[in-house]
């Protein structure tokens, strides 16, 4: 009967010490998820910035290449139609290709700044 009351004893003194040990590992578990969203946030954002500003440029090479083909072909019409059709084409390649050049990619990035970070994280603690 001693085994039962050194159990029960034992519950009752370390109550708090594992309730506060439970209050410390979920606190480090949403601290990580915040770190995790933060960077991926970090990175999406990263990542809108530069399609905008690719487009951007994009925009502006399609209006130097139009008025090039213009003053080339004597013809607005055919040399902004024929910029058009440039545009049409390569938009039809990146989208054929937009698994290989975009999604693949960026979904490798977002691992692999997370095996980082578990890796830094573990590192550090040993």
């Amino acid at each position: 009967m001693s085994k039962p009351e050194d159990f029960g004893s034992f519950i009752k003194e370390n109550k708090e010490l594992f309730k506060e040990y439970l209050e410390t590992r979920t606190e480090v578990y949403r601290l990580q998820g915040i770190k995790i969203f933060s960077k991926a946030g970090g990175t999406l954002i990263w990542a809108i910035l530069s399609i905008f500003l690719f487009f951007l440029i994009l925009f502006f090479a399609g209006l130097v290449l139009g008025f090039w083909l213009s003053d080339r072909l004597n013809s607005n019409v055919f040399g902004f139609g024929l910029t058009t059709l440039i545009l049409i084409v390569f938009t039809l390649i990146l989208a054929f290709f937009r698994k290989q050049l975009f999604i693949t990619p960026i979904i490798k990035s977002l691992i692999n700044e997370a095996m980082e970070e578990e890796i830094n994280d573990q590192t550090k603690s040993n």
